[in-house]
């Protein structure tokens, strides 16, 4: 198992509109996502993050429950929190929809450049149809 690792950047802000625990929360996932805490990473006990961070361990703790239910981390009791090894799960689902939506393409008999014009489309909240998104 990896030696415990702090969480990169990570920072309480007390003038933050968000709560402790949020930003907390919302740390871990950016260092997810960024790569900065990679899968089977061990996250620092509660305790000791509580403190380095100058908040209630309870804050912490349910930052970890959060991140836990939401699938960034495990819980391995004595063995600590852990980074989960399927890593960040809002890109997972991401790159399953890109997969369906190019297997939908290709069964739809549309050409790559295509099907780009329409993401791009899409993403800018614009046309969607093919005439109107090329241009």
């Amino acid at each position: 198992m990896p030696d415990t690792t702090d969480v990169p950047g990570l920072r309480i802000d007390p003038a933050s509109s968000l709560p402790p625990y949020e930003q907390v929360r919302t740390g871990v996932v950016d260092a997810i996502g960024a790569g900065r805490l990679v899968a089977g990473a061990r996250l620092p006990a509660v305790r000791r993050l509580a403190e380095e961070l100058g908040v209630a361990p309870g804050t912490v703790a349910r930052a970890y429950k959060e991140l836990e239910a939401a699938g960034f981390v495990q819980t391995l009791g004595r063995n600590g929190t852990v980074v989960s090894p399927q890593g960040d799960p809002a890109r997972q689902r991401a790159q399953r929809a890109a997969a369906a939506f190019a297997a939908e393409m290709r069964s739809l008999r549309i050409g790559d450049d295509d099907a780009r014009a329409l993401v791009d489309a899409a993403l800018r909240g614009g046309a969607t149809d093919l005439g109107r998104a090329r241009a």
